[in-house]
C-alpha cells in the first residue's frame, strides 16, 4: 500500500470523529468545567499556600500546563467508549470490512483525539492567561504545544482503544477508565514536582508517559520553565510508547466486533 493512499484513509477516518465534534459544541463546553476547577480553585489556594516547591516557577505557572496535559489525557482515555457504542449501532462494521488497512483505522482515532485535545489547549491558556500566567505566545512555543498534545493525546487514546477492544462493554469500559486517570495524573509532574514523591512514586513517575507531556509542556508553553528531561527524551519516550501501543491496537482492534 501506498503512503498516500494510507494518508487519505487515516485522514477519512479522522475527519469522520472530527465531524461529530462539530455537530456536538455543547461537549465542548462541557468540557471547560473542569480544568476552570483547578485552576480557579486548587491552583490559587496552593498558589497563596506556597505549600508546593517549584523553583523560580510560579505556582499557577508551574500547574498550567499541567492542567492542559490532565483535560488532554481525560479526552483521550475515554475515546475507547465511542467504538464501542459505534459497534452496539453497526457503525464499526462497515469500518472493518472497508478497504482500509487497520492501522489507518487505529491512527485515524488518535489523530481526531488529537483534534479534540487541542480545543482543551483553547480553554485552558484563556483562563491561565487572565489569572496572569507567564505563556509563551512565540510560532514556536505554540507549535511545540500543539505536538506535544496531539502525540500525548494520541498515545493515551491508543491505550484506550485496547482497553475497550478486551472489554467490549461500556459499563466496564467507564469503571476502568475511571480507576486509570487518577493514578496516571498523581503519578506524573502535572501539579508538583517528581522531586517531591517518595521513591517509590518516583519511579513510577518516570514510566509513565503524561510525565514526559507535561515536562515538554511546560517548557513550550510557559516563559522560563526549563524540560527536566530534554525535548530529545519526551518525544522519544511517547514516540516509542505510541508505536507500541498502535501495534496492539492494530492487532486488537476486530475483537471488538466478535
Amino acid at each position: 500500500m501506498g503512503f498516500a493512499l494510507f494518508l487519505r484513509q487515516t485522514l477519512a477516518v479522522a475527519e469522520a470523529d472530527i465531524r461529530k465534534l462539530r455537530h456536538d459544541p455543547w461537549e465542548l463546553a462541557s468540557r471547560m468545567v473542569q480544568p476552570m476547577l483547578w485552576l480557579l480553585i486548587f491552583g490559587e489556594v496552593f498558589a497563596h499556600s506556597r505549600a508546593i516547591p517549584t523553583g523560580s516557577l510560579g505556582y499557577l505557572d508551574f500547574m498550567a500546563p499541567g492542567i492542559l496535559a490532565q483535560s488532554v489525557l481525560f479526552v483521550a482515555i475515554f475515546y475507547g467508549v465511542s467504538i464501542i457504542w459505534e459497534r452496539d449501532l453497526g457503525v464499526l462494521q462497515k469500518f472493518l470490512v472497508s478497504p482500509a488497512a487497520r492501522p489507518a483505522l487505529v491512527l485515524g482515532r488518535t489523530l481526531a483525539s488529537g483534534v479534540r485535545g487541542l480545543s482543551q489547549a483553547l480553554i485552558v491558556f484563556v483562563l491561565a492567561f487572565f489569572l496572569g500566567v507567564k505563556l509563551r505566545f512565540g510560532v514556536l512555543p505554540i507549535v511545540g504545544v500543539v505536538a506535544t498534545i496531539v502525540l500525548g493525546s494520541a498515545v493515551f487514546c491508543t491505550f484506550s482503544l485496547i482497553v475497550a477492544c478486551l472489554v467490549k462493554t461500556r459499563e466496564r469500559f467507564m469503571g476502568i477508565g475511571q480507576i486509570m486517570t487518577m493514578p496516571l495524573f498523581f503519578a506524573s509532574n502535572a501539579i508538583y514536582p517528581v522531586t517531591m514523591m517518595p521513591d517509590w512514586l518516583r519511579s513510577i513517575a518516570t514510566f509513565n508517559p503524561l510525565t514526559y507531556q507535561v515536562d515538554a509542556m511546560r517548557a513550550f508553553m510557559i516563559q522560563g520553565a526549563p524540560t527536566e528531561y530534554g525535548f530529545g527524551t519526551d518525544f522519544a519516550v511517547q514516540l516509542a510508547v505510541l508505536a507500541l501501543l498502535t501495534a496492539l491496537a492494530t492487532r486488537l482492534y476486530p475483537e471488538i466486533a466478535r
